[in-house]
């Protein structure tokens, strides 16, 4: 018999990812200076923690026009609600509990940024100047800095200069796992049927049944 999957389990290590984020964000910010001044090497110049702060997305991308960071926020509030809702169905569902750990970690990531877009403006006082408020306008704190690989594209491409080195935190990393293991593990994860489904399949085998058999 299939062990039932409980969901405070997936509830209890998104808030152990919520919090060792939180924790690093502030020691970050209470603890480095922004920019070069305070960067760390921890393997040459290719690993480094390194603080910014980042107004718009994951991987420090960011929305153009004033509202874009009030909606950028909104839009992260309404999705985390929804994965969350996602996981219960998922655990309700009796679902592969490979995938609802996976999404677990995309909740966790995504409501680690939703606090800093929520608060972090009142409270670090770091909404960007010109911000209409301080709430649902504040600037997401990234520190880990992959120095991937910088340098002239091949002619083939244009040959144009390109450097890509990535800033995030920890709340990016467990979206950026959670989602990746999805990907990867996808035929696993999606192979069982969900309980509710196997329930109308057989439902609908001894229909067919008693059909051929009157």
């Amino acid at each position: 018999m299939k062990k039932k999957n409980k969901l405070y389990k997936f509830y209890l290590l998104s808030l152990a990812v919520i919090i060792f984020d939180q924790a690093v964000k502030l020691l970050v910010h209470y603890n480095m200076d922004l920019g070069l001044p305070g960067e760390i090497k921890i393997f040459g110049d290719w690993f480094k923690i390194h603080y910014v702060l980042n107004p718009g997305m994951a991987f420090g991308l960011k929305l153009g026009s004033s509202y874009g960071k009030l909606i950028l926020t909104l839009f992260r509030l309404l999705a985390t609600v929804g994965i969350a809702w996602y996981m219960s169905v998922l655990v309700k569902k009796q679902a592969h509990s490979g995938l609802v750990w996976c999404v677990a970690l995309i909740l966790a990531g995504a409501i680690g940024n939703v606090l800093d877009s929520t608060f972090y403006g009142v409270f670090l006082g770091n909404a960007p100047a010109g911000a209409p408020t301080s709430w649902f306008h504040g600037q997401v704190i990234d520190m880990i800095y992959l120095d991937i690989w910088e340098g002239h594209l091949p002619s083939w491409l244009g040959g144009q200069y390109y450097a890509l080195w990535p800033i995030f935190n920890i709340a990016d990393s467990s979206i950026f796992i959670g989602v990746a293991i999805i990907l990867i593990m996808q035929r696993r994860f999606f192979k069982e049927p969900i309980k509710e489904d196997k329930k109308e399949g057989s439902t609908e085998a001894t229909d067919e049944k008693a059909t051929n058999a009157s």
